[in-house]
C-alpha cells in the first residue's frame, strides 16, 4: 500500500490534495483550503511519495523536479496527478478523475509499464548497445558493433509499431514527430538504463532506434584515460574537443571528463544536451543539465544564456551548426571551459572542419580565436576486441604554441606532424593507437586497417613489425 493511498481516500469530487515543499499537505474544496496534517513536507519528501506511485517513465522527470502528467488508481478510484515547479516551489496536485479521463487512464492505472520496456529489457541482458525497430521487420540489436536479428520476436507491423513507440513519447515529442516524422529523447526504466531514443519515419512505416545509456557513470578511472587528457580538466578556460563518428564513444568520454571534474573542483557545470543522456548528481560542483527542445529551444540560444547564468565549464552536446560554433570559441575566449563534440574522424580534420564551417571573409579571424581557444582535441573510434567487447581507439591533439603557430598560419596539414613529434608530451595518432592493440593483441590486423584512417602508412607500420593482414572481405 503506498503511502498517499490514506490521503486520497479522503479525496472527494471537486476536492484537490496539493502537496507543495515547505508546507503541510492541504486538501481545497468550494468550502476553502485545510491542512490534512501538521508535518510539513520538503522536496525529497513530496518526490519519494509521488514516486511510490508514479509510471516508471514519469519518475526520472520527477526526481528532476520537471512537469509530470499521469494517473494512478487506488482501489475502485482513479486520480490524476499534476506536479510541476512552481515559483521557488514544487508542487504536486491530485484530484479525483471525471469518467472520461478514467478511460483514458485505464491501461496506466493498472500499474503496467509500457510494453516497449519488454525489448528494452532483453536488449541489456544480451549486452546490446542500440536496440532497432523497424515496421514490418523483427527487432535487431547491435552487439560489439554487430547487427542481430532477435528471431524470437515477432514482425512488428506499423499500427503495432505506433502502439509501441507512442507509449513513450512525450507530448512535445509527439508534436513534433507530426511535423517533421523524426525527433529524439529520453526514455529511462527506473534502476536498469537510460536510452537515448530517435524515432523517425521511412519507407516502411514509423520506426525507432534505442541507445542504452548505462545509470552507472562510466568514470574517468574505469576508461584508463590518460593524465594529459584528465589535465585539460583543470583548465580555467579554453576549448576542448571529443570528435568521432556516430556511435564511437563520444558521450561516454564526455560523461567521465564532467564526472572527474565533478569530483576534483568546486565550480558550475552547465550542460546543453539533446537529448540529455547521462545523468549527474551534485558532487563537488553544481551541475544544471538542460534538454534542447524540453528546457531550450536551441544549442546556440542555450549557449547564449549560459553567460548570464555564471558557469565555470560548459558542455555543448553536439557543435552542429555556424552560430553554435561561434558562440563556443567566443565563450572558450571570455574566461570559461567548453567542452564540445564534432563528428570528424582525426584531430586535423577537426580543426579544418571548425574553420570550413566560417565564410571566406571570416576564416582568418577564426583561425587567429581557435589558435588561443582550442586547447584539445580527443578523436575516437570503436574497435571490436578478439573475445568480445570494444575499446576505444584515442587520437589526441594537445595544442601548443607549435600547433597554436600553424592554426593561426592555416598550415593544418603540418599538425600531425607535430603531433609525432610530440609523444612525449601525451599527444597520439590513431595510426599509432591501433597498433599498439594490435601488436599487444588486443585487436584484429583486420580490424585495425578497418579503422585506420591512413590505410597505406597502417599496412607499412605492419609490415614492418611482419604482422600478415588478410584483406580478403575488408574494403579499402
Amino acid at each position: 500500500m503506498a503511502q498517499l493511498d490514506k490521503l486520497i481516500d479522503i479525496l472527494q469530487q471537486g476536492q484537490e490534495m496539493i502537496l507543495e515543499s515547505g508546507k503541510p499537505p492541504i486538501l481545497k474544496g468550494a468550502a476553502g483550503s485545510a491542512p490534512m496534517m501538521r508535518q510539513q513536507l520538503d522536496v525529497s519528501q513530496i518526490v519519494s511519495l509521488i514516486n511510490e506511485i508514479a509510471p516508471a517513465d514519469n519518475r526520472n522527470f520527477i526526481a528532476q523536479l520537471k512537469e509530470a502528467n499521469f494517473y494512478y488508481r487506488e482501489g475502485a478510484r482513479t486520480v490524476s496527478i499534476h506536479c510541476a515547479p512552481e515559483g521557488y516551489q514544487f508542487v504536486a496536485r491530485i484530484r479525483l478523475s471525471s469518467r472520461t479521463e478514467k478511460a483514458a487512464a485505464q491501461p496506466e492505472a493498472q500499474g503496467s509499464e509500457p510494453e516497449i520496456n519488454a525489448l528494452l529489457r532483453l536488449m541489456c541482458r544480451m549486452g546490446a548497445s542500440d536496440l532497432h525497430l523497424t515496421s514490418c521487420h523483427r527487432p535487431m540489436v547491435r552487439v560489439n558493433g554487430d547487427m542481430k536479428e532477435l528471431l524470437d520476436q515477432p514482425v512488428i507491423n506499423n499500427d503495432r509499431m505506433r502502439v509501441l513507440l507512442g507509449a513513450i513519447l512525450p507530448p512535445h515529442n509527439a508534436a513534433q514527430f507530426e511535423g517533421t516524422h523524426d525527433t529524439d529523447f529520453a526514455h529511462e526504466i527506473t534502476g536498469l538504463a537510460r536510452f537515448r531514443a530517435n524515432v523517425f519515419m521511412d519507407r516502411f512505416g514509423m520506426g525507432a532506434v534505442f541507445r542504452q545509456v548505462p545509470l552507472d557513470l562510466v568514470t574517468a578511472e574505469a576508461l584508463g584515460l590518460s593524465k594529459e587528457i584528465l589535465s585539460l580538466c583543470y583548465l580555467s578556460k579554453g576549448l576542448v574537443l571529443v570528435t568521432g563518428p556516430t556511435g564511437s564513444g563520444k558521450s561516454t568520454t564526455l560523461c567521465a571528463l564532467v564526472d572527474f571534474i565533478n569530483r576534483n573542483r568546486k565550480d558550475h557545470i552547465i550542460t546543453i544536451e539533446d537529448p540529455i543522456e547521462f545523468v549527474h548528481q551534485k558532487k563537488n560542483c553544481l551541475i544544471n543539465q538542460r534538454e534542447v527542445h524540453v528546457h531550450t529551444q536551441s544549442f546556440s540560444q542555450a549557449l547564449r544564456a549560459a553567460l548570464r547564468e555564471d558557469p565555470d565549464i560548459v558542455l555543448v552536446g553536439e557543435m552542429r551548426d555556424l552560430e553554435t560554433i561561434a558562440i563556443a570559441i567566443e565563450t572558450a575566449e571570455t574566461g570559461h571551459l567548453v567542452f564540445g563534440t564534432l563528428h570528424t574522424t582525426t584531430a586535423a580534420s577537426t580543426v579544418d572542419r571548425i574553420i570550413d564551417q566560417f565564410p571566406a571573409d571570416r576564416q582568418a579571424q577564426i583561425r587567429t580565436m581557435l589558435s588561443t581557444s582550442l586547447k584539445g582535441v580527443i578523436s575516437q573510434t570503436l574497435c571490436k576486441k578478439i573475445g568480445g567487447g570494444r575499446v576505444a581507439a584515442m587520437e589526441a591533439l594537445f595544442v601548443n604554441s607549435a600547433v597554436s603557430n600553424l592554426i593561426r598560419e592555416g598550415k593544418i596539414y603540418q599538425i600531425p606532424s607535430i603531433m609525432q613529434t610530440g609523444k612525449q608530451h601525451g599527444m597520439t595518432l590513431l595510426g599509432d593507437v591501433l597498433f599498439k592493440y594490435v601488436v599487444d593483441k588486443v585487436v584484429t590486423p583486420e580490424e585495425a586497417y578497418f579503422k585506420a584512417i591512413d590505410k597505406p602508412a597502417f599496412v607499412n607500420m605492419l609490415k614492418s613489425a611482419n604482422i600478415p593482414l588478410n584483406l580478403s572481405g575488408l574494403e579499402d
